[in-house]
């Protein structure tokens, strides 16, 4: 495996600093979440099965796209964002009481705060990266896929919401069939924001604060607008070859 090369021992011993780091507070905090909330006995090796799925996945990618001998700050921020993310999928399955919810909105919130920390790290030290940005991009993708599992579970929402997260894995599997649709996206302001208003509306839809009204308008306008920017990147991503074809 290319990881086990002598020029990737720096950069994963760094990761794994970071990693058993961040998974020590994370384990921390789990058990002060069992203990306050009564959760079952089954929460933290659900938490620590998808922080460890994560961490393999990030470890077995790193070596191809990192340029640096260590992790770096933004990278460690994914990490700890890793962290909550497991903290909340620790949540699926678990009861739905006021003081659980309340929990489930915290832990995300930080989340989304970090979330624009990462990527301001990383240029700011130079150490923009391949990885960093598809590391980034995975643990929104899995943070907006859990947080769409808790407003279900929530009974607030209609299974439905489950297709805020899944929308973005369905097009990776049509992606596997369409060749045009295989090519990176151009980053733009609209697809940034967009992410951002779907995560805050499940947010605000698992908040215990939220009526059935509430949490149904705005779970079904952020999915509704996530349809539309995926439809867009659809439309761009069929009209570049024919664009080449026409510009050749």
């Amino acid at each position: 495996m290319a990881i086990a090369r002598p020029e990737h021992r720096d950069l994963l011993r760094s990761a794994l600093i970071g990693i058993l780091t961040v998974a020590l507070s994370m384990v921390a905090v789990g058990l002060l979440a069992v203990n306050l909330l009564h959760l079952s006995a089954l929460y933290l090796p659900k938490v620590a099965m998808v922080f460890a799925a994560g961490a393999l996945l990030m470890l077995l990618a790193l070596p191809a796209d990192h340029p640096s001998g260590r992790i770096g700050a933004a990278n460690e921020v994914t990490i700890a964002r890793g962290a909550l993310v497991a903290l909340l999928a620790g949540l699926v399955g678990e009861h739905t009481g006021a003081a659980t919810a309340a929990l489930a909105v915290a832990v995300a919130a930080i989340a989304m705060l970090l979330d624009g920390v990462d990527g301001w790290l990383a240029r700011r030290s130079g150490m923009s990266s391949g990885f960093g940005a598809r590391f980034d991009m995975e643990t929104d993708a899995v943070f907006v896929a859990v947080l769409a599992l808790l407003a279900w579970q929530s009974g607030k929402v209609g299974p439905w919401v489950l297709l805020s997260g899944l929308l973005r894995y369905l097009f990776g599997g049509v992606a596997l069939l369409l060749p045009r649709l295989r090519r990176s996206v151009p980053s733009s302001y609209r697809g940034k924001t967009i992410a951002v208003l779907q995560m805050l509306a499940l947010i605000v839809a698992i908040a215990p604060a939220s009526s059935v009204a509430v949490a149904a308008g705005v779970a079904a306008g952020a999915l509704l607008a996530l349809v539309f920017s995926f439809a867009l990147d659809v439309v761009w991503l069929l009209r570049q070859p024919l664009l080449n074809e026409v510009l050749q």
